[in-house]
């Protein structure tokens, strides 16, 4: 069977070859049941499951065993920069996005080609983040955030459009490259574009229709709760605080908390207040889109330290207290402790996970920081500061075991930042950044430094590192965890996915891919036989930071591009 359709709203294309359909099995729906209580065989959305986990039941590749993984097969996508979205697989089915808004249908036992989705993008789209983290599965669609700042749906076994809805005007900056959340029968998608001095947003689509349920700024307007927080008549409208990572989703309270950006431009001296909700967790009634709950990370944020990462919804030991919890490691370089409710967020401890000299002291009882005034940058005033302005973590999502509970966190330590704001003159569809140039591109690396990258576990329940293992590159890896307690993850410049020894750090096995990985790596099992699946290809800020620091060192260490898929398992 063959397809080709063409449609001119969004400028997208469908591909769809077919050719080995009558080998797959019949596409199973993924209900409303099935997102809420996956099979372990499978992996239907960005994280796995709706606590943001990254973890799978499946024991078969386990720590004994894997170092006899091989490769089954590779698919390239003829695409660069970087391919960060994980496999999400449904009975065999496998679907990826890429950069440029590709979505390949892929048979997971084999890696055959089912369809390929190609959206043309406007020619005068400017893309500061060429990148896509994925799909959300519900029915029998598959759903696309563009970024060009439109909602797909697409029909699961052909790749034809079903609907396509404008979330936002990309002419005024805005963008989307989060995976779609698909819960309480919608689409719950984010946008980006901090950056050009949008009002971040996070909106909500019915799943079949594609009409839009509710719609709820980051930022509020005058007369709001929290306007007194952004001065002047107009910074609220232009304030950014972005929400570009995949929210999480607590079915129980039906909420949906979500991390937020920082707000623009990026020295807090041109926007004085604490900014709400920039840099913060926000709980969001899935069925109404309500704000019922926040907690902000530190106020008016300076360092673009922002806190975009959904929290995994963790239950945790404190006191002989179990506390039904948000677990946050912070781009900040702080781990967040959190109680979640049905209209609170509360404070329950936080500290360092890598070296940071802004925080001063953290409010014990609402975990409010306070600063050092020589750490945080303003208008022509240049200061250094630890973190870099990627952070302690960036976007890589973290994991958790929940049998041996220990948290896995992809970090970065020794790496630092240099930064000065200058003025900035809002106009729609440019930048809106204010930060002044320094030398070395404001990044260095602390004297004496003999590593960057670390994969560090930490137990939730004693909030103490467990164990730490070091590389000498940066790390962009996204981390997943299993059963057979291993942690799978990439994210070094020298092409490797590894997996560790949950229980230790110890490496048992790597594989040299033909790129570097920052993407979200996924497990599923077909025939009762485990898949270990992951993108490679290296490109955006691993690759800007990359830059940095051959520039600091005076090297000129190459990571080659270009995306592929790669998929691992046992001997048969």
């Amino acid at each position: 069977m063959l397809g080709f359709i063409t449609r001119s709203l969004g400028f997208a294309i469908v591909l769809s070859g077919l050719a080995s359909a009558q080998e797959m099995p019949p596409y199973t729906p993924v209900t409303a049941d099935r997102l809420l209580n996956p099979e372990a065989g499978n992996w239907l959305m960005y994280r796995g499951t709706y606590d943001s986990h990254g973890y799978s039941a499946l024991d078969q590749i386990d720590s004994g065993n894997v170092a006899e993984l091989e490769l089954v097969w590779s698919f390239t996508t003829g695409l660069r920069e970087g391919h960060q979205a994980p496999p999400v697989v449904n009975d065999g089915y496998m679907y990826v996005t890429t950069p440029q808004n590709h979505v390949l249908a892929l048979n997971a036992a084999t890696g055959e080609l089912l369809w390929r989705h190609v959206r043309f993008l406007p020619d005068d789209l400017q893309q500061m983040h060429p990148t896509n983290r994925g799909v959300a599965l519900y029915g029998d669609r598959v759903y696309m955030a563009t970024v060009d700042a439109y909602l797909v749906s697409l029909d699961a076994l052909t790749g034809e459009v079903i609907w396509e809805v404008p979330v936002e005007d990309y002419y005024n900056g805005y963008y989307m490259t989060l995976a779609p959340l698909a819960a309480d029968g919608k689409i719950m998608v984010g946008v980006s574009g901090g950056e050009w001095g949008i009002r971040g947003f996070v909106a909500a689509y019915d799943a079949m229709t594609g009409e839009e349920a509710w719609k709820t700024y980051t930022i509020p307007a005058p007369g709001e709760p929290g306007a007194e927080s952004w001065p002047g008549d107009d910074s609220w409208q232009t304030g950014g605080v972005p929400v570009w990572i995949t929210g999480s989703y607590d079915p129980e309270l039906n909420l949906t908390y979500w991390g937020t950006g920082n707000g623009g431009p990026w020295t807090g001296d041109t926007r004085p207040g604490d900014n709400l909700y920039a840099t913060s967790v926000i709980a969001l009634d899935a069925t109404s889109g309500e704000l019922r709950a926040h907690h902000q990370y530190h106020w008016n944020d300076s360092w673009d330290w922002d806190e975009v990462s959904a929290p995994l919804l963790i239950d945790f030991e404190r006191d002989g207290r179990v506390i039904s919890g948000l677990v946050h490691p912070g781009r900040n370089g702080y781990l967040w402790f959190l109680e979640r409710g049905a209209d609170s967020i509360g404070f329950i401890d936080a500290g360092p996970y890598v070296y940071q000299d802004v925080f001063t002291s953290i409010d014990p009882v609402t975990g409010r920081p306070e600063y050092d005034g020589n750490k945080k940058p303003g208008i022509d005033f240049e200061v250094d500061f630890c973190p870099s302005l990627w952070g302690g973590k960036d976007w890589p999502p973290a994991a958790f075991n929940p049998e041996s509970r220990l948290l896995f966190i992809p970090a970065n330590e020794n790496v630092c930042s240099t930064m000065a704001g200058e003025e900035a003159q809002y106009s729609p569809g440019r930048t809106f950044i204010g930060r002044g140039q320094s030398e070395n591109g404001g990044f260095f690396i602390r004297e004496g430094a003999e590593h960057i990258g670390e994969l560090q576990a930490w137990n939730v329940d004693t909030g103490e590192e467990v164990w730490t293992t070091t590389f000498a590159s940066h790390n962009w890896g996204p981390v997943l965890a299993t059963a057979g307690d291993l942690v799978f993850m990439g994210g070094t410049n020298d092409r490797y996915f590894r997996a560790f020894d949950a229980s230790t750090g110890e490496i048992l096995w790597r594989y040299p891919t033909s790129s570097g990985i920052t993407g979200v790596p996924s497990t599923f099992a077909i025939g009762g036989r485990q898949f270990i699946a992951v993108q490679s290809g290296w490109g955006v800020d691993a690759q800007r930071e990359q830059n940095l620091i051959n520039l600091v060192r005076g090297s000129d260490f190459y990571v080659p591009q270009g995306g592929s898929i790669w998929v691992f398992a046992l001997p048969q």
